[in-house]
């Protein structure tokens, strides 16, 4: 029995300094320090359980989200567990729709972040009193229930709760197959890690040269910040993996639209299936614009990872402006809303493909994308979810990569929970490794 009155909601602002490295840096951010406001929540429950949550962060304005969280809490406190998840899509609609808090939203930016972070504890906690993985949670529940988590507002015009429903309905046709599958081959995976815009063409070999005796397949270039460099960038990783095997180029919003389509008319020799974030992620026609003029070139137009809400997604789908969609865990409204996308992009017949370039995005994802080929899209038809290599010791339950393939979790809850030790050496300012590198400045 799902339950217990939620007596305590905790947040930590835990930062790691991968700048140092020069790891995730791309045209837009070349500095990143992976980071995260990591909610924790308790109840009375004798079980002891906690629901862990977090929302992904780029170092400096992880406080900011701290501070949201703690203004959100005040939603979450002496709730009981077992009528957030009867009435979840009631829950999400108060959660989203505070009657202050929403003017600096609303559904977008840090308060959405924050909303992500909460949600994220929530379904940790449920899956875990349920004592199973969230993935398969998910792919046990009956249609009714799972579109009970959902809100549909402001997306009736693209997907009805009816036709969500009939997605629902066929999607569990061949149900237990699919799931058989994934346990014995895991979900198709593809690489960022070998070519952060900061490494060295020394780094990018050595790395690149590993993941193929790993058994990677599909790679990710980041590009954007120079056209020369991005030809060469792109040239010495094609050469390295061959024609046959798959390469994705990532611009991280740098671009004007028709700097965009000039750009990507100078790569197109290197045969990328996508081009990802070409522009603006608010700019619902110039991907459109962008995606018409690609083509031609067989290039297809990425996006999602800062889209704010299911809105976007939805006009994106719309005005047929992407050829890929990815989906992020933390910067939708957590689990509920990422059941809404996935759902439409199932009737416009986009594939999915989650970003995951984040730490503990990879821990969350993986449940998503696998519950989405189980019970929605039944297809790994020009799919695959981003893996990044870093960060994961920090989890409790980290990712398990086979053959270039995300592995089932089997552990109950949504792999979110931090170790203990790992918190506290990051957590920002006070953390042993933030007063080490703090000291070293001064000195």
């Amino acid at each position: 029995m799902v339950g217990g009155r939620i007596t305590r909601l905790s947040v930590h602002d835990v930062r790691f300094p991968t700048s140092l490295g020069a790891h995730g840096s791309d045209a837009m951010h070349t500095d990143p320090d992976y980071s995260a406001a990591y909610v924790i929540i308790e109840t009375d429950a004798k079980d002891g359980l906690k629901g862990y949550g977090i929302t992904f962060t780029l170092g400096k304005g992880t406080e900011v989200v701290v501070c949201a969280v703690n203004a959100l809490s005040r939603h979450v406190l002496n709730k009981d567990l077992g009528d957030i998840v009867r009435d979840f899509r009631g829950f999400y609609r108060q959660l989203t729709s505070d009657g202050q808090l929403r003017w600096i939203g609303p559904e977008k930016g840090v308060v959405h972040l924050a909303t992500a972070a909460v949600l994220n504890a929530l379904w940790d906690l449920w899956a875990k009193q349920e004592r199973k993985p969230l993935w398969k949670l998910l792919v046990d529940m009956d249609p009714k229930q799972l579109l009970s988590c959902i809100d549909f507002r402001y997306i009736t015009d693209a997907l009805t709760e009816e036709e969500a429903y009939e997605i629902l309905q066929k999607g569990s046709i061949g149900k237990k197959e699919r799931e058989e599958q994934m346990l014995k081959c895991g979900y198709p995976a593809y690489t960022t890690s070998c070519a952060w815009l900061g490494y060295s063409d020394q780094q990018l070999k050595q790395l690149c040269s590993q993941a193929l005796k790993e058994g990677w397949t599909r790679f990710k270039v980041k590009v954007g910040a120079d056209l020369k460099d991005d030809i060469r960038r792109c040239r010495l990783i094609r050469d390295m993996i061959g024609p046959e095997k798959i390469l994705m180029v990532d611009a991280n919003q740098r671009w004007d639209v028709p700097e965009a389509i000039e750009w990507m008319l100078k790569l197109a020799e290197f045969k990328p299936l996508w081009i990802e974030e070409p522009t603006s992620p608010d700019d619902i026609l110039g991907h459109a614009t962008i995606s018409k003029a690609l083509a031609p070139l067989g290039i297809g137009v990425a996006t999602g990872e800062q889209c704010h809400n299911r809105v976007i997604f939805k006009q994106l789908l719309q005005a047929d402006a992407l050829q890929f969609l990815q989906i992020d865990s933390c910067r939708l409204g957590s689990v509920n809303e990422n059941l809404s996308v996935l759902l439409m992009a199932k009737k416009f017949q986009i594939p999915v493909c989650p970003h995951a370039g984040g730490v503990g995005l990879c821990e969350l994802v993986q449940h998503l994308i696998i519950f989405d080929y189980i019970s929605i899209s039944g297809s790994l038809e020009n799919r695959m979810c981003e893996y990044v290599d870093h960060l994961h010791e920090h989890f409790k339950y980290p990712v398990v990569i086979k053959k270039a393939c995300y592995m089932p979790p089997k552990d109950a809850g949504y792999s979110t929970e931090m170790k203990e030790e790992s918190v506290k050496k990051h957590q920002f300012p006070e953390g042993e490794v933030w007063q080490k590198l703090m000291d070293a400045q001064h000195n």
